[in-house]
C-alpha cells in the first residue's frame, strides 16, 4: 500500500484500484472509547457513500468496512481534486462546473444527507463525472440548520481557496442548488441568519 493522503483524523493508501482509509488512533481518549468513535465514523461515512449514490451523487464504491470497523475499503476514482482545477478555467467552464457542483449539493441535501465538509478538496473530477468524496464529518439530518451551516462551510472554502472567483462560482452553485432542490428557499435564508450570527459574535 502507497500512502497517499494524511489527514487529522485517517490516512489514505492506494492499494491497486482500491483506496483504504484507515482512522487513526487517537492516545489521549480512552482506549476502548477511541475504538467506539473510530468504528462508529467509518460506518457512518460508509453509509452516507452510498446513500450520496443512490440519491444522485457519484461517489466511490464502499467495498469492505473491516472488523472492528476501524478501516474504509473503497473504489479509487481517477482525476484532480476540483480545488486543482478552477484557476485553469475559463469563465464559462467555471461556471457550469459551479452549477453542477450546486445541483448535487442540492439532491445530497434533498435527501437529507449533510456532508459535513463541502469544500472542492473534497470533490474528485473523474472524466465528466464530479465525485463527491470524505464524508467523514456527514450526517443524516432533516434541520434546515444543519443544511444551511453545511452550505455556510462551501461558502466559506471559496472565499479562502479561490477568492478570485468567488462571485461568479457561487453564484452558479447557487443556480444549480436551487434548481436540485425545492426546500432551497429556508436553508439559504437560514444560511444568510447563520451568516450574520457570526458577524455579531465576532463583534
Amino acid at each position: 500500500m502507497r500512502l497517499i493522503g494524511r489527514g487529522a483524523e485517517a490516512n489514505l493508501y492506494l492499494e491497486g484500484e482500491e483506496v483504504v482509509k484507515e482512522r487513526i488512533p487517537k492516545n489521549y481518549r480512552v482506549p476502548e472509547l477511541d475504538r467506539m468513535l473510530r468504528t462508529t465514523r467509518t460506518r457512518r461515512e460508509a453509509r452516507l457513500l452510498s446513500a450520496a449514490r443512490r440519491a444522485g451523487v457519484p461517489t466511490p464504491v464502499v467495498y469492505d468496512v473491516d472488523n472492528p470497523g476501524t478501516t474504509l475499503r473503497m473504489a479509487h476514482v481517477p482525476g484532480p481534486q476540483v480545488k486543482k482545477e478552477i484557476d485553469s478555467m475559463g469563465s464559462k467552464e467555471r461556471k457550469n462546473l459551479f452549477r453542477r457542483i450546486g445541483e448535487l449539493a442540492g439532491r445530497l441535501h434533498r435527501a437529507h444527507i449533510i456532508h459535513g465538509d463541502l469544500t472542492t478538496s473534497n470533490m474528485i473530477h473523474s472524466g465528466k463525472r464530479i465525485f463527491f468524496i470524505d464524508f467523514g464529518l456527514g450526517e443524516i439530518s432533516e434541520a434546515v440548520e444543519a443544511k444551511g451551516t453545511d452550505l455556510l462551510v462551501f461558502k466559506k472554502s471559496l472565499r479562502s481557496t479561490h477568492h478570485e472567483h468567488e462571485d461568479e462560482c457561487l453564484e452558479a452553485f447557487m443556480e444549480g442548488y436551487r434548481e436540485a432542490y425545492p426546500g432551497a428557499g429556508p436553508v439559504l435564508e437560514r444560511l444568510a441568519e447563520i451568516e450574520k450570527r457570526g458577524r455579531y459574535f465576532v463583534r
